[in-house]
Protein backbone atom coordinates (compact mmCIF):
# COMPACT_ATOMS: atom_id res chain seq x y z
CA UNK A 1 0.00 0.00 0.00
CA UNK A 2 1.24 3.55 -0.43
CA UNK A 3 0.44 6.33 2.33
CA UNK A 4 -1.26 9.54 1.68
CA UNK A 5 0.82 13.07 2.60
CA UNK A 6 -1.21 15.65 4.70
CA UNK A 7 -1.20 19.01 3.38
CA UNK A 8 0.49 20.71 6.71
CA UNK A 9 2.14 17.80 8.71
CA UNK A 10 5.80 17.08 7.01
CA UNK A 11 6.52 13.63 7.19
CA UNK A 12 7.59 10.62 4.91
CA UNK A 13 6.99 6.50 5.97
CA UNK A 14 9.75 4.16 6.03
CA UNK A 15 11.37 4.20 2.08
CA UNK A 16 11.12 0.15 2.90
CA UNK A 17 7.52 0.48 2.89
CA UNK A 18 6.94 1.20 -0.57
CA UNK A 19 5.49 -0.53 -3.44
CA UNK A 20 6.79 -3.37 -5.80
CA UNK A 21 7.35 0.08 -8.14
CA UNK A 22 8.97 2.45 -5.48
CA UNK A 23 5.77 4.13 -5.13
CA UNK A 24 5.75 5.16 -1.52
CA UNK A 25 3.67 7.88 -0.90
CA UNK A 26 0.99 10.17 -2.49
CA UNK A 27 -0.22 14.50 -1.67
CA UNK A 28 1.49 16.89 0.19
CA UNK A 29 3.10 19.72 -1.05
CA UNK A 30 6.79 20.39 -2.83
CA UNK A 31 8.12 23.09 0.42
CA UNK A 32 11.36 22.99 0.49
CA UNK A 33 11.13 21.59 4.00
CA UNK A 34 9.61 18.41 2.84
CA UNK A 35 11.68 17.99 -0.22
CA UNK A 36 14.63 18.13 1.76
CA UNK A 37 13.19 15.99 4.21
CA UNK A 38 12.34 13.77 1.39
CA UNK A 39 15.73 13.36 -0.70
CA UNK A 40 17.54 13.00 3.14
CA UNK A 41 15.42 9.77 3.22
CA UNK A 42 15.99 8.43 -0.64
CA UNK A 43 12.74 9.45 -1.63
CA UNK A 44 12.04 11.92 -4.25
CA UNK A 45 8.72 13.47 -6.16
CA UNK A 46 7.38 11.89 -9.46
CA UNK A 47 4.45 12.83 -11.73
CA UNK A 48 2.26 14.59 -13.81
CA UNK A 49 0.00 17.47 -14.61
CA UNK A 50 -2.88 15.23 -14.40
CA UNK A 51 -1.80 13.18 -11.30
CA UNK A 52 -1.37 13.84 -7.61
CA UNK A 53 2.33 14.17 -6.23
CA UNK A 54 3.89 10.91 -6.57
CA UNK A 55 6.70 10.03 -4.32
CA UNK A 56 9.03 7.16 -4.73
CA UNK A 57 11.97 5.28 -3.12
CA UNK A 58 13.03 2.10 -5.20
CA UNK A 59 14.18 -0.33 -3.95
CA UNK A 60 16.79 -0.48 -6.37
CA UNK A 61 18.67 2.44 -7.10
CA UNK A 62 20.94 2.97 -10.81
CA UNK A 63 24.10 5.20 -9.25
CA UNK A 64 27.84 6.54 -10.88
CA UNK A 65 30.36 6.39 -8.34
CA UNK A 66 33.10 8.62 -9.78
CA UNK A 67 35.85 6.70 -9.49
CA UNK A 68 34.55 4.10 -11.65
CA UNK A 69 33.93 6.62 -14.50
CA UNK A 70 34.55 5.67 -17.74
CA UNK A 71 35.42 7.63 -20.22
CA UNK A 72 35.35 6.36 -24.03
CA UNK A 73 38.65 7.49 -25.76
CA UNK A 74 36.65 9.43 -28.40
CA UNK A 75 35.01 10.89 -25.93
CA UNK A 76 38.50 12.08 -24.15
CA UNK A 77 39.22 13.66 -27.67
CA UNK A 78 36.11 15.96 -26.96
CA UNK A 79 36.67 17.18 -23.94
CA UNK A 80 40.09 17.87 -25.02
CA UNK A 81 39.26 19.77 -27.76
CA UNK A 82 37.97 22.87 -26.53
CA UNK A 83 34.55 22.19 -28.12
CA UNK A 84 32.74 22.56 -24.77
CA UNK A 85 32.85 24.95 -21.96
CA UNK A 86 31.68 23.48 -18.78
CA UNK A 87 30.30 26.02 -15.91
CA UNK A 88 28.71 25.45 -12.43
CA UNK A 89 25.64 26.51 -11.34
CA UNK A 90 25.55 29.51 -13.17
CA UNK A 91 22.48 29.07 -15.09
CA UNK A 92 20.18 27.08 -13.18
CA UNK A 93 16.73 28.40 -14.28
CA UNK A 94 17.84 27.74 -17.96
CA UNK A 95 18.80 24.72 -17.34
CA UNK A 96 15.90 23.10 -15.90
CA UNK A 97 13.70 24.96 -18.64
CA UNK A 98 15.85 23.21 -21.20
CA UNK A 99 15.42 19.43 -19.42
CA UNK A 100 11.44 20.39 -19.17
CA UNK A 101 10.92 21.38 -22.68
CA UNK A 102 13.78 19.47 -24.83
CA UNK A 103 12.13 16.95 -26.66
CA UNK A 104 12.66 13.02 -25.34
CA UNK A 105 11.74 9.89 -27.54
CA UNK A 106 9.34 8.17 -26.42
CA UNK A 107 8.17 10.66 -23.59
CA UNK A 108 5.14 12.57 -25.19
CA UNK A 109 5.25 14.86 -22.15
CA UNK A 110 7.50 16.29 -19.39
CA UNK A 111 7.04 15.02 -15.83
CA UNK A 112 9.04 18.92 -14.99
CA UNK A 113 5.39 20.58 -13.99
CA UNK A 114 5.91 24.04 -13.70
CA UNK A 115 5.12 23.53 -9.63
CA UNK A 116 8.30 21.62 -9.89
CA UNK A 117 10.43 24.10 -11.73
CA UNK A 118 9.64 26.68 -8.96
CA UNK A 119 10.35 24.19 -6.02
CA UNK A 120 13.48 23.18 -7.06
CA UNK A 121 14.67 27.11 -8.51
CA UNK A 122 13.78 27.71 -4.51
CA UNK A 123 15.76 24.80 -3.58
CA UNK A 124 18.34 26.58 -5.76
CA UNK A 125 17.82 30.16 -4.32
CA UNK A 126 18.40 28.28 -1.04
CA UNK A 127 21.64 26.22 -1.65
CA UNK A 128 20.77 22.59 -1.82
CA UNK A 129 20.13 22.48 -5.63
CA UNK A 130 22.70 22.58 -8.13
CA UNK A 131 23.49 22.70 -11.93
CA UNK A 132 25.88 22.31 -14.86
CA UNK A 133 25.49 24.22 -17.69
CA UNK A 134 27.41 23.20 -21.09
CA UNK A 135 28.34 25.68 -23.44
CA UNK A 136 28.90 25.66 -27.28
CA UNK A 137 29.66 29.39 -29.00
CA UNK A 138 28.10 30.72 -25.85
CA UNK A 139 24.92 28.83 -26.31
CA UNK A 140 23.61 26.74 -23.61
CA UNK A 141 23.54 23.41 -25.67
CA UNK A 142 23.66 20.33 -22.67
CA UNK A 143 23.16 20.06 -18.77
CA UNK A 144 22.05 18.81 -15.74
CA UNK A 145 20.45 19.32 -12.42
CA UNK A 146 19.94 17.43 -8.85
CA UNK A 147 19.79 18.34 -5.68
CA UNK A 148 22.86 17.63 -3.01
CA UNK A 149 22.32 15.32 0.00
CA UNK A 150 25.76 15.29 2.20
CA UNK A 151 28.48 14.12 -0.44
CA UNK A 152 25.75 12.65 -2.90
CA UNK A 153 24.46 14.34 -5.68
CA UNK A 154 21.23 13.19 -6.27
CA UNK A 155 20.47 13.55 -10.57
CA UNK A 156 17.03 14.85 -11.28
CA UNK A 157 17.03 15.47 -15.21
CA UNK A 158 19.64 16.42 -18.16
CA UNK A 159 19.38 17.36 -21.45
CA UNK A 160 21.56 17.54 -24.79
CA UNK A 161 20.99 19.96 -27.80
CA UNK A 162 23.78 18.60 -29.21
CA UNK A 163 25.43 15.64 -29.31
CA UNK A 164 27.72 14.44 -26.10
CA UNK A 165 26.90 17.67 -24.09
CA UNK A 166 25.04 15.79 -21.11
CA UNK A 167 27.49 13.53 -21.49
CA UNK A 168 30.36 16.18 -21.00
CA UNK A 169 28.19 17.78 -17.92
CA UNK A 170 28.11 14.46 -16.15
CA UNK A 171 32.08 13.48 -17.07
CA UNK A 172 33.00 17.12 -15.55
CA UNK A 173 30.55 16.40 -12.75
CA UNK A 174 32.35 13.27 -11.47
CA UNK A 175 35.39 14.85 -12.20
CA UNK A 176 35.43 18.19 -10.93
CA UNK A 177 33.02 17.85 -7.87
CA UNK A 178 34.17 15.89 -4.57
CA UNK A 179 31.03 13.95 -5.13
CA UNK A 180 31.22 10.13 -3.40
CA UNK A 181 28.39 9.22 -5.83
CA UNK A 182 25.71 10.46 -8.29
CA UNK A 183 22.13 8.91 -8.18
CA UNK A 184 21.10 8.64 -11.92
CA UNK A 185 17.63 7.00 -10.38
CA UNK A 186 17.01 5.62 -13.47
CA UNK A 187 19.15 2.93 -16.20
CA UNK A 188 19.45 3.86 -19.50
CA UNK A 189 22.20 2.43 -21.81
CA UNK A 190 23.73 5.78 -22.02
CA UNK A 191 24.50 5.88 -17.99
CA UNK A 192 25.66 2.46 -18.06
CA UNK A 193 28.30 3.28 -20.72
CA UNK A 194 30.15 5.36 -18.19
CA UNK A 195 29.68 3.09 -15.42
CA UNK A 196 26.96 3.32 -14.10
CA UNK A 197 25.21 0.54 -11.81
CA UNK A 198 22.63 -0.49 -9.69
CA UNK A 199 22.57 -0.95 -5.60
CA UNK A 200 20.03 -1.74 -3.18
CA UNK A 201 18.24 1.23 -0.96
CA UNK A 202 20.42 -0.51 1.95
CA UNK A 203 23.44 0.23 0.45
CA UNK A 204 22.05 3.37 -1.47
CA UNK A 205 20.94 5.17 2.36
CA UNK A 206 24.59 4.21 3.77
CA UNK A 207 26.15 6.65 0.91
CA UNK A 208 23.51 9.05 1.35
CA UNK A 209 24.02 9.04 4.98
CA UNK A 210 27.87 9.82 5.15
CA UNK A 211 28.76 12.86 6.19
CA UNK A 212 32.51 14.70 4.88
Amino acid sequence: MFYQLSDTEIWFPKPELAEDDGLLAVGGDLSAERLMLAYHHGIFPWYSEETPILWYSPHKRFVLFPHKLKVSASMHKILKSGKFEVTFNTAFADVIESCSSISREGQPGTWITNEMKQAYIRLNELGFAYSVEVWENRSLVGGLYGVQVNQVFCGESMFSKVSNASKAALIWLCQNQSYIMIDCQVHTSHLESLGAEMIGREEYLIFLNKKS
